[in-house]
């Protein structure tokens, strides 16, 4: 069977404009949960969300982009370009011309012609959608963009990266809502098993930050209602919902045999991969659903429970979902449930929807690649009823397997086992 690996991470998050930001802040346990600024939530009592402050697109994209282009579109090219750089696959390039704030000019390897780009989003351009939508209300002479419709599919994450990079190969735009990011990780896998040679530039993003989702979450009481940094707290018994966010994650996955013979930098492999529906309820999880879903992730990479040395959780902070995931963790693993160290990266960055899927699984392969292990914060009084060992400060330990868990609205489950690659 035909190994896989990660040899690019690119990344736009509330904790940073790349992934090496955004990592570092991470394991130094730092909130990117702030009050809203771009979105008027007067009235409102869902008041802080996880904002990408300072991004400036120019940076990797030219204006034409910049101005066609949704903001989670945008974040997901971004973080594009920057996981090929991460791989190697961009060269610097000669000539003259419009550059980017980013500096230098570069030309894509010419094994990208035959590659592929699987890029998931929840809500895909919700946020250019709602302004124009009130600007046609507003005003009877507003005039609608010819780009409004392309600008706002959610495959537009995908297609733009195809083109910006050359990409011949396949492109898929999926939406399974907050698994989404980690269902773009796996197909990938399956398609480069299936015999497709990559690399597969795969991840999630989203930019949800707008009044109709925090009104539509929020009228679906997932929302949290605590006004400051430590509104996302999984598995603390005050939890009240999560924190919506926005940011987008786009791993480099190719064959392992590929990457070592041009040299890449390996993170991790991704030895096994697992979804499933739980085929229950619109909103509420079903702890059996998840369960199987760690589990064909298990099988399909070979791996006892007892082999996973870190958890990566869904842990959104919401009451039904933390609980959830905890049954069904401690129905795969048994006791040694108790024992596994298990962390949340949604306590710092919020629940950016399928951008996060996509992070989680680009930490958990910096966690083997580095032996690191970051903290989950705003974590005061554990709830009785999650018997799970919660990291509460970074620790340094010998990572060699992680297991992912994303799941979402609808009952979708994704889990993804990454490995050390040696």
């Amino acid at each position: 069977m035909r190994r896989i690996v990660i040899t690019g991470i690119g990344a736009v998050t509330p904790l940073g404009n790349s992934f090496g930001e955004a990592w570092t802040a991470a394991c130094e346990g730092r909130s990117g949960i702030r009050a809203a600024s771009r979105v008027p939530v007067a009235g409102l009592p869902w008041t802080v969300c996880g904002e990408v402050s300072a991004f400036d697109p120019l940076v990797h994209l030219d204006g034409k982009e910049a101005r066609r282009l949704d903001l989670f579109a945008q974040y997901a090219l971004s973080a594009a370009l920057m996981a090929a750089r991460d791989a190697g696959l961009l060269q610097e390039a000669a000539g003259e011309g419009r550059r980017p704030k980013g500096g230098k000019r570069y030309a894509p390897h010419d094994y990208l012609s035959s590659g592929g780009v699987i890029i998931g989003s929840s809500r895909g351009g919700i946020g250019t959608i709602e302004r124009a939508l009130l600007k046609s209300a507003g005003t009877a002479r507003y005039r609608v963009s010819p780009y409004l419709m392309p600008a706002t599919t959610v495959s537009a994450a995908a297609s733009s990266t195809a083109q910006k990079l050359g990409i011949r190969g396949p492109c898929l735009g999926i939406s399974n809502a907050c698994t989404s990011g980690t269902n773009a990780i796996g197909e990938a896998c399956r398609l480069i098993r299936s015999g497709h040679a990559g690399p597969v530039f795969a991840g999630g993003a989203d930019a949800p930050i707008s009044r109709i989702c925090l009104e539509g979450y929020g009228a679906a009481k997932a929302l949290s209602r605590i006004p400051d940094h430590r509104a996302s707290r999984p598995f603390d018994a005050a939890r009240d919902g999560f924190v919506l966010a926005e940011g987008a994650c786009v791993l480099v996955i190719e064959r392992r045999d590929i990457a070592q013979e041009r040299g890449a930098h390996i993170y991790a492999e991704i030895a096994g991969y697992g979804s499933t529906a739980d085929a229950f309820h619109p909103t509420r999880p079903d702890p059996e659903g998840e369960g199987r879903a760690m589990s064909a992730a298990l099988s399909a990479s070979s791996r006892a429970p007892e082999e996973i040395d870190l958890i990566s959780a869904h842990g959104t902070s919401t009451p039904l979902g933390d609980i959830a995931e905890a049954r069904a963790l401690c129905q795969v693993f048994g006791t040694h449930a108790a024992v596994i160290p298990v962390a949340a990266m949604k306590s710092m960055t919020g629940h950016m929807l399928a951008a996060s899927g996509a992070f989680e699984a680009a930490s958990a392969a910096m966690a083997i690649d580095q032996g690191r292990v970051f903290p989950t914060i705003n974590l005061s009084v554990q709830d009785k009823d999650i018997p799970l060992r919660i990291v509460r400060e970074a620790f340094r330990a010998d990572i060699r397997t992680v297991l992912v868990n994303s799941f979402g609205f609808g009952g979708m489950n994704a889990v993804l086992v990454l490995q050390k690659h040696g």
